[in-house]
C-alpha cells in the first residue's frame, strides 16, 4: 500500500484526481525494473488486459503527456505520426527495430560523441540523443 501511497502523491503532484486508473497506470509504468518503451496505444490494450476494463484512450493520452510534461516520461519520436514513451528519462540513445516496431535502449559505449558543427543562433544544445533505424538486411539472407 506504501506504493500506491506513493503513486497518489506522484498524481495529485500532477493535478491528476487518483483515480484506480490512473493507479493502475502508475504501476504498469513505474512498478518494474527495467526500463519500459510504448506507445500510448500499446499501453492503452496493456492496461485493459491487467485489469479486465477498458480504459479510456483520452485518459491514458492525458495521463501520460501529463508525466512526460512533469519529467517522468521522455518521449521519442520515431517519425511524424509514431512516438514512443521511456519511463528512463535520462540521455541515451536507441535504437529503433524497423521489422518488430521495438525500441531497444543502445548502450552509450556504442556510439562515438557526436560532433555539432553549427548551432542555431541564439540557442544552446540540451543534449544529443541518437536514434538508430533497423530493419532485416534481405540481400544477405539469400
Amino acid at each position: 500500500m506504501a506504493k500506491n501511497y506513493n503513486f497518489i502523491e506522484k498524481l495529485r503532484e500532477l493535478g491528476l484526481r487518483p483515480t484506480k486508473q490512473r493507479i493502475k497506470m502508475c504501476e504498469v509504468l513505474f512498478n518494474r525494473e527495467k526500463t519500459f518503451h510504448f506507445t500510448i496505444n500499446d499501453l492503452a490494450k496493456m492496461l485493459t488486459e491487467k485489469m479486465g476494463e477498458k480504459i479510456s484512450l483520452a485518459t491514458v493520452y492525458n495521463t501520460v503527456h501529463a508525466f512526460e510534461k512533469k519529467g517522468y516520461l521522455k518521449e521519442i519520436s520515431i517519425n511524424s505520426d509514431k512516438s514512443y514513451f521511456d519511463t528512463n528519462t535520462s540521455i541515451h540513445h536507441h535504437f529503433y527495430d524497423e521489422d518488430t516496431h521495438e525500441l531497444i535502449d543502445c548502450n552509450e559505449n556504442d556510439v562515438n560523441p557526436v560532433i555539432v558543427k553549427k548551432n542555431i543562433t541564439g540557442k544552446k544544445i540540451n543534449s544529443v540523443e541518437v536514434l538508430i533505424k533497423v530493419a532485416s538486411d534481405y540481400q544477405n539472407q539469400k
